[in-house]
């Protein structure tokens, strides 16, 4: 049976999750109302994604 032969320290430990944190979420100007939106999503303050309307203001597809 695999057994560690020594116990694994908490700096080990937490070096190894490092990489398991949450990044921040990512947001970026409409280039259209000046508003921050997530990237690659329709803006929700004026409807337009990739320089065009694409629904009402405050709509939802």
């Amino acid at each position: 049976m695999a057994v560690p032969k020594k116990k694994v320290s908490k700096s080990k430990r937490n070096m190894r999750r490092s990489h398991d944190a949450l990044k921040p979420s990512a947001y970026v100007e409409c280039s259209k109302c000046g508003e921050y939106k997530r990237p690659h999503h329709v803006c929700q303050a004026c409807g337009c994604y990739n320089d065009r309307e694409v629904t009402e203001a405050g709509g939802t597809i």
